[in-house]
């Protein structure tokens, strides 16, 4: 649905996205011929009564609908009257009402289904300026929402408390500008000062039940990218093909989330704060991109099965990607890269399993920051080449290269880094295991392995045995380095296949 929302949304209000200094005359032929023409390109079937009458033109039942094939049904929205009115300064004002509805239906495993959301808001104002060749949007209001009104399954309205949802943003403005040609080219910045989503639901035939309420605050948009003039908006493949590309960062300064439910006879709550966060993507014909962070996120968790609260916190939280897309016979560059920083838990929770405090509660990190090449033999984004991957489980592509440029590892006394280079052999699969045989050198450090090998023993998770095993492992692939209780390794893979630690064969 949040897909529908985007699509639907960005169709009607997508619009309301402008500027204010006028460089030429627009007219309110222009700017509904213009609306006509982007969303048509997008898929939608476009159709409205228009009348005029002084400077104000009407556009009445103006309709939009989408079909949805995967989906067998169709995504529908109705404005009941929108207003464009040329303000005599080569600007034109765009007026909707303050609710209209958005329909979705179509049918899925067999059933049918209605969903009906009502978008609303206050106070909006939108402002075109520019020529026809390059329109500007402006607009604000003093809140823009979405509700879910209505849900039919087979024909039978869902009472009012089985479902609910709804979502408003406070104090939003921004603009939008749109270069046309063969392509639109567009500029786009919003800013909200909050952004707050409820949903519930109750199942009336079982025990079944949920809600979810959060906040985002001081939210920031800046994006551009381009949007073909004709584009499948249901096949990502075919769009990258027409040249749509993208790149934009969202940011929030920030939130926080609860969650309670009940299942089987249990009940469990949830909260979250976080002091923000940013969500970046970049998409075009060659790559996607995505860089997603959380700062000073704190968790705590109530299950009926535990006396006391989950509580966790970090410092920071974040993942970030970036994979080729487009099949070549060219190798081409990948990163991945994720962290999870100054990682703490409540006393309650060391308590389970350290008692007696005998393990160092120093805030722990995990860090790993890699970076690389590959072949991409295939184009996956087809939504048939992803079918036949699936059915046949072939892979998209090929490793050929991979650096790790952090490996980091500390928690309970105990701290691992290490650095590395390989490549691989796609040629060779036999010396292992199917695997491309790699060839390279990675170098690793362990600090704090001893010490916490002893606490271990004093604890009782460990047993002498167990610990004399650990250690000939250590000695096996580390040599002692210049700080105390600190093993030093190097680790090759040669093109012959051989494992060496430290100039040692062992393989």
């Amino acid at each position: 649905m949040s897909v529908l929302f985007r699509r639907s949304c960005g169709a009607a209000i997508a619009y309301a996205v402008a500027t204010q200094g006028a460089w030429a005359d627009l007219t309110a032929d222009q700017v509904w011929a213009d609306w006509q023409t982007y969303l048509g390109g997008m898929g939608y079937e476009v159709s409205g009564d228009k009348s005029s009458a002084g400077d104000v033109t009407t556009i009445s039942n103006m309709t939009m609908t989408m079909a949805l094939p995967e989906e067998d049904g169709q995504f529908a929205m109705t404005i009941p009257e929108m207003t464009l009115t040329e303000n005599g300064d080569g600007t034109v004002s765009l007026g909707l009402p303050a609710s209209f509805p958005m329909v979705i239906d179509g049918k899925a495993d067999g059933e049918s289904f209605r969903a009906e959301l009502t978008y609303s808001h206050d106070g909006m104002t939108v402002v075109v300026s520019g020529s026809p060749e390059e329109m500007t949007y402006d607009y604000s209001a003093a809140r823009i929402g979405v509700a879910l009104a209505s849900i039919e399954a087979d024909g039978e309205t869902m009472p009012d408390d089985v479902v609910s949802a709804a979502m408003n943003m406070v104090n939003v403005a921004g603009m939008s500008k749109m270069t046309i040609g063969e392509s639109r080219d567009l500029d786009q910045s919003f800013t909200a000062d909050s952004l707050s989503y409820d949903v519930a639901f109750d199942d009336p035939e079982s025990q079944d039940a949920g809600k979810l309420k959060g906040n985002l605050n001081t939210l920031t948009f800046e994006g551009s990218g381009t949007v073909p003039s004709d584009m499948n908006t249901a096949d990502y493949q075919s769009m990258i093909e027409a040249g749509f590309n993208f790149a934009g960062e969202f940011n929030f300064a920030s939130g926080s989330t609860e969650i309670a439910g009940s299942g089987e006879g249990e009940e469990f709550t949830m909260s979250s704060v976080s002091e923000g966060g940013r969500f970046a993507i970049v998409t075009d014909a060659d790559h996607i991109g995505y860089d997603i962070a959380q700062n000073g996120v704190k968790l705590a968790v109530n299950t009926v099965e535990l006396p006391f609260p989950i509580e966790l916190a970090m410092a920071q939280a974040g993942i970030k990607f970036e994979i080729p897309v487009q099949a070549s016979d060219e190798e081409q560059p990948f990163a991945f890269a994720m962290n999870l920083t100054e990682f703490t838990m409540s006393d309650a929770i060391w308590g389970m399993f350290d008692p007696a405090g005998a393990l160092p509660r120093d805030p722990a990190t995990i860090a790993l920051d890699t970076s690389g090449t590959a072949k991409v033999k295939v184009n996956f984004l087809d939504p048939e080449v992803a079918e036949t991957l699936e059915a046949t489980n072939t892979p998209p592509g090929e490793l050929h290269s991979l650096k790790i440029n952090q490996l980091l590892v500390a928690m309970i006394g105990a701290k691992l880094t290490g650095s590395g280079e390989f490549t691989f052999d796609n040629s060779n699969l036999e010396a292992f295991d199917g695997m491309p045989a790699p060839s390279g050198i990675a170098k690793l450090q362990l600090v704090g392995a001893n010490a916490l090998i002893d606490k271990l023993i004093g604890m009782g998770l460990m047993t002498d045995n167990d610990a004399m095993g650990a250690r000939m492992m250590m000695g096996m692939f580390g040599v002692p380095g210049d700080a105390p209780d600190t093993l030093n390794s190097t680790i090759e893979i040669n093109e012959q296949g051989q494992i060496l630690a430290n100039g040692q064969r062992i393989k």
